[in-house]
């Protein structure tokens, strides 16, 4: 049920990621319990979004995914994603920013990978393994370490993502329609180097070639367009207005 307290809680959480992504300079965003813990308490009724039922007729004309904007600072953005039943939202990644998922209603799963850093070595063995390319696109070729595929639901915890770590990430609906609030901090700004890429994932580095540098799973992963089939249509936030 919604709460019925003065402020509300959307509201309090927008005043405390304005003061945590103020100056990250002095903390990390997972030391931040406040906001971790205000965002795990939020639910779709707090928002006055009503879970969607599934979708049974898919149309070419009707975005797979949709956004409610909430609120934007220099600091920060705010809003919330819906998908569809069995949407996804490509592998892309928030370069330079931090990122806050938080589950209102259904399941995603979110795999979260890294880049690892190019050097000549790694650019050889890039070439050695993975499909045929075109010579525009050796440039766009990156080795990376998958670190996570986890599911969340409205009972979990938030999913946070760093410029550092877990950056690049792939978002499924599962077992039906999902809606996630999302905070970006700061927000994409183009013009200042913070552009939304995508990828996809070419093939898992063989064992032999990582064996020797670490367990974890490695892929090389391809920079590509939008893909033709994922597209974000927008709606209006229902929910309580955000003020600063």
């Amino acid at each position: 049920m919604p709460r019925d307290n003065k402020t509300s809680l959307i509201q309090k959480i927008a005043r405390q990621a304005s003061l945590t992504f103020t100056d990250l300079s002095q903390s990390n965003i997972g030391d931040n319990k406040d906001l971790i813990t205000l965002l795990t308490e939020v639910r779709a009724a707090d928002l006055k979004i009503a879970p969607r039922k599934p979708n049974g007729s898919k149309s070419n004309h009707k975005p797979p995914v949709t956004y409610m904007h909430i609120c934007e600072t220099q600091s920060f953005s705010m809003g919330v994603f819906l998908l569809d039943s069995g949407a996804t939202i490509p592998l892309h990644d928030h370069p330079g920013m931090n990122g806050m998922l938080k589950v209102l209603y259904g399941k995603v799963r979110i795999r979260c990978f890294d880049k690892l850093g190019k050097s000549p070595d790694q650019a050889e063995s890039q070439t050695q393994f993975v499909p045929p390319l075109q010579p525009f696109q050796k440039d766009s070729i990156w080795r990376a370490v998958l670190r996570a595929t986890v599911w969340y639901s409205e009972d979990s915890g938030p999913c946070l993502l760093t410029p550092q770590r877990e950056n690049l990430h792939q978002i499924d609906a599962v077992e039906g329609p999902a809606a996630f609030l999302d905070i970006l901090a700061p927000p994409y700004d183009p013009e200042d180097g913070r552009d939304c890429h995508y990828y996809k994932v070419l093939q898992t580095v063989p064992d032999a070639v990582r064996k020797a540098e670490q367990q974890e799973e490695e892929s090389w992963l391809l920079e590509i367009p939008q893909p033709d089939d994922f597209w974000c249509g927008g709606e209006p936030y229902p929910g309580p207005k955000v003020s600063f």
